[in-house]
């Protein structure tokens, strides 16, 4: 071996060496929370994002584990359908906004009265609906409409809702009050209007009659549901990461619920009748 020869080799070896350390130095990639073949985010685990608090009757005593609630109780049924036992959903906490914002995800789904949207299907995925959301009649104790048991009973009374909804369509075309729909530019001067008689019953989508009757209005009362109609409510779907690779499985599970009753059957047990919201005729 020459003198050049051996320097070569030595050279050599130090570009090595410098390689390998360099490598052991340089920083591993975090894995991303679908990054295994199963696309979950832990290992035999299913993990459920839900709201801090999450409120009745969607979920009871702020306790999605206890599997009471509608929105408790649909999420272990999808969980069922997808080969989870109980024991293995792992529930976490999100505000809404943080839930339906772009970027990753600490949980596989998350369900908190998501209305399936297209702005919203821009940063996030959505299962098929599990539920169609009815408008809903409400009031106040005293109020002229606190003895209404019908549809008729209401059509001599003053029905506000917000103009440019749902419900306030609902109330042309299935109340028909003499006095035509009562409009008004928001919920919230729509509930006013309510607490000061100037109306004498609102109308709101389900999910806002349980927070507007048990949380805001005091006397707040559900007079019932309206009966449904194709388009007259908003879709409910869970929310998954932007293009998840468990969307085509979970809209799978909810369909199969759908299919089979299942979901018809948890929402008589825990949002018609817990709420005591009767469907009017």
């Amino acid at each position: 071996m020459t003198r050049n020869t051996a320097a070569r080799i030595a050279a050599a070896l130090g570009v090595a060496v410098l390689v390998t350390a360099l490598a052991a130095c340089a920083p591993t990639p975090a894995p991303s929370p679908s990054s295994g073949s199963s696309g979950y985010l832990a290992a035999g685990k299913l993990t459920v994002g839900t709201g801090q608090p999450a409120f009745f009757p969607w979920v009871i005593d702020n306790k999605p584990q206890s599997g009471k609630g509608f929105e408790s109780a649909v999420a272990y049924a999808v969980a069922a359908k997808l080969g989870f036992a109980k024991k293995d959903v792992v529930w976490v906490r999100s505000t809404f906004d943080q839930a339906i914002a772009p970027g990753t995800k600490d949980f596989d789904f998350n369900v908190q009265q998501f209305s399936i949207t297209n702005e919203r299907k821009a940063n996030v995925d959505f299962s098929s609906p599990y539920y169609e959301t009815t408008q809903t009649v409400i009031t106040i104790a005293g109020s002229k409409a606190d003895s209404a048991k019908s549809i008729s009973d209401l059509r001599g009374l003053l029905v506000g809702a917000q103009t440019g909804t749902t419900s306030f369509d609902a109330i042309e075309k299935q109340i028909k009050p003499n006095s035509g729909a009562q409009a008004f530019n928001s919920n919230d001067d729509a509930k006013l209007a309510l607490q000061s008689g100037t109306i004498d019953a609102l109308v709101v989508d389900l999910p806002t009659a349980f927070y507007l009757t048990g949380a805001e209005l005091k006397g707040g009362k559900i007079i019932g549901q309206l009966p449904k109609q194709t388009g007259t409510g908003d879709q409910l779907g869970l929310v998954l990461a932007k293009d998840s690779p468990l969307t085509k499985k979970v809209t799978a599970a909810v369909d199969a619920l759908r299919t089979d009753g299942t979901l018809d059957t948890l929402a008589t047990t825990w949002l018609a009748n817990s709420a005591d919201a009767p469907v009017l005729k």
